[in-house]
């Protein structure tokens, strides 16, 4: 099983975990994707969750915000939580993880910890 492929795999571990992709964010294209289904086309949230990500990557720019990285966006909606996570290891530049969340049953602070960890142990 490859890097990516386990990363996907433990980050759908997460408690109320729906789905999750791992997007290059120059192209807006997912490299990898598990879980979603009908009602959540992971393709479609990586294309849409790269405009998020490259306009607050603007604005910070345009804020002279250049000490600052960004760690994770959360997005709260009122069944879920899109939680995406830049990747700042040597080799994951350029690259997010994206995870959807069914806010009933995640623990977001839990989650976050274990996406954290989700990245740590991903190689690109």
């Amino acid at each position: 099983m490859s890097s990516v492929e386990l990363a996907l795999k433990n980050a759908m571990s997460i408690e109320g975990a729906i789905g999750v992709a791992l997007v290059d964010y120059n192209s807006g294209l997912a490299l990898g994707t598990l879980g979603g289904g009908p009602e959540m086309d992971l393709n479609v949230a990586a294309a849409g969750n790269t405009e998020v990500v490259r306009s607050k990557l603007r604005t910070m720019e345009m804020l002279n915000l250049h000490h600052e990285a960004i760690e994770d966006i959360l997005i709260t909606l009122s069944g879920q939580y899109h939680l995406i996570r830049l990747l700042t290891k040597k080799g994951g530049e350029g690259h997010f993880l994206y995870l959807a969340l069914d806010r009933r049953r995640a623990n977001l602070a839990m989650a976050r910890l274990r996406l954290r960890q989700v990245e740590d142990d991903l190689s690109l």
